[in-house]
């Protein structure tokens, strides 16, 4: 799982492509995986009709040649030596006796005489696994092998842990490292386990193991189970051998390093031993257990971490933690040690849990030891209020199956209404951004009755909540409801028992301004066309938040506001400082509600690339948290970007199984997303009927918006197939009920889209008249793809009315926003109608750098002269994501993949 880039790279040089080495070495870590990809290259290779031969090292191995060999003289070609010289034939059969080997150029010459003839009848694979332990003069006659037979279809693959201990490869042999497995890999692997680990352990074992595969296998077979109870212990492999024979005193060090968690120092750990000598480490280094890496020792395997740490007796652990108590300097790493080693209840500790639970400023070490706090707590009161704070920690985090964990806990410990309302809001969150959406209004609409004798703030917080899963699921009946929740709502009191710091730094919304901001987002969801309107206050918040509101999901509801208002700056600038600190906090269950609405204004403004780099980034914690509502979303969102990017496969994969796992109907603005992203893929390929077909569904046969926000934000798209299909008359009417519903003072971005529309599908005589409004505001610029997308059909009219010169202008401006914005289809439309125009032709290629926007070169010169992301933002006035997020794009572009490359490409140009 996870290695398709690999297996596919292997495969090309299996099958000698132009420009792929013949000679591959394999290399990674114990656990990564080299056996499973060999064996599914092997089997691949071997259904392509290859011939494969396979053999393994093995420390016991007697340690002559004839060890590996014999196992590649496997039928079907254990006879082959027999049609060779009977010199070559004496060689490859002879059983050694102690030193009387072959010799060593007798030895190179029958393995080279011997692959010749298979390759000669058929590609030959070569793979050895383990190669590191096979015997150096088989490898030799390998390697000989493949530089005198370059050009026969001969490939030789070998895996090792470490390449220091194979003699030299042939000149142009190519080195694959294998690393640990992606955050949405590492966690379907640990899914598809039998019994598979859930909720808080589940996030352990993802992030103990680090994404190597065998770890991710072994401690999922040792998380606890449904009743608590581990089901089998980690397997310890090699690593039990190895700390078993290391000096007692080395051992005792490492349970303490374990013991001390992955980020304390080597002093830190020195002091709970009581020594100073570093020279306790040195056999677990010989031993390639750990490394000493400035002040911090690495364990070099995730499974050598939990041997060192498993394999002690408990009362040996308990001291370790006692010790580490006794030196810890932060608050949370002293509660952390005390709770190891606490049995039963202790209000002391279950304080200091509480107290330290928010200082790393990460939202799952919180609800970890807040759920810790909770299980310390002697009294019912104080062990209620402590998992409603777990509970709403984890539901920051994100992982569903932890928020329902601590949901069925907190349900039996009280009924206390304040804390009834924290966890429904919680868990309704959760089954929104799973995508039941039906399920998680019916929560907090059953518990809103509770809202009068909660506190004002949290009130307020649950009817946001509320508008955020209306807006998602574009239902009417939820839209019709959020009047009775936010009326709710108003009627709280100010309540001094339960405030909104369970979220720790993340949630700061008890402030005056964040609640009238939150009440302006209900009243926004509820009648959409309120939040359009050239009006002050909550609905058009201008510059920074007022103090003591900035934390991220203040920012967040703020951004939600401007986004229905069409306030783009407003928007991203809320939006992207939110998701920065949400991804820092590890705080998906908010982020997964901002990111959409931070791609969605990266797109309407134009900037593609670092759009999908916060996809990318977005679809990966989405994908570890299961979190299929969001998957799909973002999914939509990426096919969006490519496809106004001009960077979609010539057949794109339009229906990802994600979206298959998510109820469309319940999920209108989901399935908006999806069929505007299907439309503009139609568009790109120049399917016009097909992207009149996505089109269209986006409004009802009565012309209805399937969703009452996102569905009219593409009427122009709508319009602009309708006219190239012939079906002006049927998208009239759509336009006129869009306009009504919009109210008589829509957005500036709302005006440039009808009169867009207008000018396509309205009468003749008019069209001018509405290109041209379309494009005088100069409010609009802030959506300068849309804008451009106006003028190029504004250039298409103006052709077809013989004012070419006019539309040449209206055309170069287009092209110039394309390039601006990397917008590849429109820039490739905009060439199209240069062409038609009878414009000359542009000059021949000066080069790859020039088919780059002088942004792209900027950087790209920058890059070349050896500065980093980060210093190259810094002359641009750019973010290092949003450099990195150039360099990646540039890169196909130019036909390179690493800076090394591009410092030749432009040193050579």
């Amino acid at each position: 799982m996870g290695r398709d880039g690999e297996i596919e790279r292997i495969l090309r040089c299996v099958t000698r492509e132009p420009g792929t080495p013949q000679t591959l070495l394999l290399l990674g870590e114990e656990g990564i995986g080299r056996t499973t990809v060999l064996r599914h290259v092997r089997e691949r290779a071997a259904g392509d009709g290859v011939l494969v031969l396979f053999a393994q090292g093995w420390a016991e191995d007697p340690g002559h040649a004839h060890a590996c060999l014999r196992q590649l003289l496997t039928p079907p070609v254990r006879g082959e030596p027999a049609a060779l010289p009977a010199a070559h034939h004496r060689v490859l059969t002879a059983v050694p006796r102690g030193n009387d080997g072959p010799d060593e150029a007798e030895f190179h010459a029958a393995v080279t005489a011997l692959l010749d003839r298979l390759a000669a009848a058929r590609p030959v694979l070569v793979c050895v696994d383990d190669a590191d332990l096979c015997d150096r003069a088989f490898l030799e006659a390998l390697f000989a092998a493949a530089r005198l037979l370059a050009g026969r279809s001969l490939t030789v693959l070998l895996a090792a842990r470490h390449e220091a201990a194979l003699p030299g490869p042939p000149p142009g042999t190519e080195t694959l490292r294998l690393g640990p497995l992606s955050g949405a890999a590492a966690a379907a692997l640990l899914d598809r386990q039998p019994a598979a680990p859930t909720g808080r352990h589940r996030l352990e074992i993802l992030a103990d193991a680090e994404g190597n595969p065998l770890a991710l296998v072994e401690l999922g077979r040792g998380a606890p189970g449904p009743a608590g109870v581990v089901r089998h212990p980690p397997a310890e492999h090699v690593f039990g051998v190895r700390l078993d024979a290391l000096p007692a005193e080395t051992r005792r060090a490492l349970l303490y390093a374990a013991a001390a968690g992955p980020g304390e120092t080597v002093a830190a750990v020195m002091a709970a031993l009581g020594t100073g000598d570093l020279v306790v480490w040195a056999p677990a280094e010989a031993a390639g257990l750990v490394t000493l890496v400035e002040d911090r020792l690495v364990f070099r395997h995730p499974l050598a971490r939990s041997a060192a740490y498993l394999r002690r007796p408990a009362g040996e652990r308990r001291q370790a933690h006692r010790d580490l108590a006794k030196i810890a300097v932060l608050p949370e790493a002293r509660a952390r040690h005390l709770a190891a080693i606490t049995v039963g209840t202790n209000a002391f500790v279950a304080t200091l849990l509480e107290d330290s639970a928010w200082r790393r400023g990460d939202a799952v070490a919180a609800a970890h030891a807040l759920e810790q706090a909770a299980r310390l707590s002697p009294r019912r009161p104080e062990r209620a209020r402590r998992l409603a704070e777990a509970l709403t920690a984890a539901h920051v985090a994100g992982d569903p199956g932890w928020v329902r964990e601590l949901y069925g806990r907190l349900g039996q410990e009280s009924a206390d209404p304040e804390l009834v309302c924290v966890a429904a809001g919680a868990l309704a969150s959760a089954l929104s951004q799973e995508s039941a959406q039906r399920e998680a209004f019916e929560v907090l609409a059953d518990v809103s009755e509770h809202f009068p004798v909660a506190d004002r703030t949290l009130a307020l917080a649950l009817a946001g909540l509320a508008a955020g899963i209306a807006y998602q699921s574009g239902l009417p009946e939820h839209t019709a409801a959020l009047s009775t929740l936010l009326d709710r709502a108003r009627q709280a009191h100010e309540s001094k028992r339960w405030r909104p710091a369970a979220a720790g730094p993340l949630v700061r919304l008890d402030t005056p301004h964040l609640r009238r901001a939150l009440d302006a987002l209900v009243t926004a969801v509820a009648r959409p066309q309120s939040a359009t309107g050239s009006r002050p206050g909550p609905g058009r918040p201008h510059g920074a938040p007022p103090i003591g509101a900035d934390g991220p999901a203040a920012r967040a509801v703020l951004a939600a506001v401007a986004h229905h208002a069409d306030e783009a700056d407003v928007d991203l600038g809320q939006s992207r400082t939110a998701d920065d600190r949400l991804r820092t906090a590890r705080a998906f269950g908010l982020r997964g509600w901002s990111v959409l609405v931070l791609v969605d204004a990266l797109v309407a403004i134009g900037r593609f690339p670092e759009a999908e780099t916060v996809i990318q980034d977005a679809m990966t914690e989405a994908a570890v948290l299961r979190l299929p509502r969001v998957q799909a979303d973002l999914e939509a969102q990426a096919l969006t970007v490519r496809a106004l990017r001009g960077t979609l496969p010539v057949t794109p994969r339009l229906t990802p199984a994600v979206w298959r796992a998510v109820c469309l109907d319940e999920n209108r603005a989901t399935h908006a997303r999806l069929l505007r992203a299907r439309g503009l893929a139609a568009l790109a390929h120049g399917d016009m009927e097909g992207a009149w077909r996505q089109l269209r569904e986006l409004f009802t046969a009565d012309g209805a918006p399937l969703h009452p926000y996102l569905s009219a934000r593409s009427i122009a798209e709508l319009t602009v197939t309708a006219q190239r299909t012939g079906r002006s008359a049927e998208a009239l009417p759509i336009l006129e009920r869009v306009r009504a519903e919009q109210g008589e003072r829509p957005s500036t971005r709302m005006t440039l889209l009808l009169h867009h529309a207008t000018a396509l599908v309205g009468p003749d005589d008019g069209a001018e008249e509405h290109f041209q409004l379309a494009l005088v505001n100069h409010g609009a610029n802030r959506w300068p793809w849309e804008r451009g997308h106006v003028r190029l059909n504004y250039a298409i009219w103006l052709r077809r009315c013989r004012r070419t010169l006019e539309a040449r202008q209206q055309l170069t401006t287009v092209l110039e926003t394309a390039e601006r914005l990397g917008a590849g289809a429109l820039a490739s439309a905009a060439h199209i109608e240069l062409r038609a125009s009878g414009a000359a032709p542009a000059p021949e290629d000066g080069g790859p750098l020039e088919r780059l926007t002088a942004q792209q070169r900027q950087i790209v010169q920058l890059a070349a002269r050896g500065l980093s992301n980060r210093e190259i933002g810094e002359r641009l006035f750019l973010s290092p994501r949003t450099v990195g997020s150039h360099l990646y794009n540039v890169y196909p572009k130019l036909g390179i993949s690493s800076r090394h490359q591009l410092r030749d490409l432009v040193q050579g140009r």
